[in-house]
């Protein structure tokens, strides 16, 4: 597996060339791979190349959050993530792209500029983890790692037609992890792994899930992983939060989904919304809506209301992931001409403009489960992975 790494940063930078995603290619990855290479022992990430969002701390590279003034501080070591990544035998290649100061769904600042996205250079890559989004979804990059507030990982994995995770929080080190600003603990930020695939993201959380990470930050409460489970789950779901009505692709995927799962042999439960009665409901885990498709360049910092679907479960501090289920149709297309969303405003007619054009792009679910049941939305995740699949087969 190690030769694919050298392969990797010619991929990497052809879909860069086309998207501006990376805004640096590790200069030390031979050195990398010659101390595997002189390693008796082999972690389950061995010779696996990954890339990183931009102010996740490398040493001897800046962690600029889009911002010039920053450009000029080297990090002096490596975040805990990485340390693991690396014990594990993973080689981390390259950092991605992220907005100015990071709190915004569109991936652009002045050092870097603007990221494209993968499926259509007319539409962004979210953010704001776009540039991870847009180089794994691009085939730049199998693994990644992202951060997550409000759907940071989420959205651009969705936009990009991906996988992404966000765990339960600290549930994976954020030591290392540079905030744009300080003081922000309301709501706490996540980081976690956007892959092209369910599998990519358990082999991972598996890996990460070690004495080495608990050992390096003793805030990681040190909880090992199993995903062995296959008795049928209590599902509920909803296919609107009250405040931003999805487009007619999103309903579409999502109903689907509901209707494989039921076929699988899982209960099904539609409840009004999240709330306390979660665990009356004796529900093991819900599915729900993503925002999407991919927004056109520019509507982003006009549609901030619109990340209600994912920002939720980062004050709950759920663990929530996203899966690629299927794309926009030009019926869809045809049905978003008479979408009006809940009252015709400004808002559902920015929205409306901002998804426009966009048969062909992916549609992905949400998965959710409670807190430190990261492992069940993982398992849920790769169940609706597997289902569409069979389906497309048919």
């Amino acid at each position: 597996m190690v030769n694919k790494v050298y392969h990797i940063p010619q991929q990497a930078l052809e879909v860069h060339s086309d998207l501006n995603c990376v805004t640096v290619f590790m200069s030390d990855c031979e050195t990398q791979i010659k101390k595997l290479q002189e390693r008796e022992e082999r972690g389950p990430l061995y010779g696996v190349p990954v890339s990183i969002k931009e102010h996740v701390s490398y040493q001897g590279h800046p962690s600029t959050c889009g911002l010039a003034q920053y450009l000029d501080v080297l990090e002096e070591e490596d975040s805990v993530m990485v340390k693991v990544l690396k014990k594990q035998g993973a080689v981390v290649f390259a950092k991605t792209n992220v907005p100015q100061t990071l709190i915004c769904f569109e991936t652009s600042n002045t050092i870097y500029g603007h990221t494209k996205n993968p499926h259509n250079t007319a539409k962004g890559a979210s953010g704001s983890s776009g540039g991870e989004g847009a180089l794994i979804g691009g085939g730049g990059s199998v693994l990644g790692f992202g951060t997550d507030l409000a759907g940071s990982i989420r959205l651009p994995s969705s936009f990009c037609g991906i996988a992404g995770f966000k765990p339960t929080s600290l549930r994976l080190s954020m030591s290392g992890v540079r905030p744009c600003i300080d003081g922000m603990t309301a709501v706490p930020l996540c980081i976690g792994p956007m892959a092209q695939d369910v599998d990519g993201l358990v082999l991972v959380m598996k890996a990460l899930l070690c004495d080495e990470m608990f050992n390096l930050d003793p805030n990681v409460p040190p909880i090992s992983t199993s995903m062995r489970s296959h008795i049928p789950l209590r599902i509920g779901y909803y296919e609107e939060d009250g405040f931003f009505l999805p487009s007619p692709g999103m309903r579409r995927v999502l109903l689907e989904t509901k209707q494989l799962l039921g076929e699988a042999g899982h209960q099904e439960y539609q409840a009004e919304f999240i709330r306390e009665e979660w665990k009356k409901l004796n529900m093991d885990a819900i599915i729900c809506p993503m925002l999407g498709p991919a927004f056109n360049i520019g509507y982003p910092g006009k549609l901030l209301a619109a990340i209600s679907y994912t920002m939720l479960y980062n004050m709950l501090q759920f663990p929530a992931g996203v899966v690629p289920v299927g794309f926009v149709t030009k019926e869809d297309e045809k049905a978003l001409r008479h979408y009006t969303g809940y009252n015709n405003d400004h808002w559902d007619k920015c929205f409306k403009k901002a998804v426009a054009d966009g048969v062909g792009l992916p549609l992905s679910v949400q998965c959710v489960a409670l807190p430190y049941q990261d492992e069940l939305c993982l398992r849920l995740m790769k169940e609706v992975q597997t289902l569409h699949m069979r389906q497309m087969k048919k």
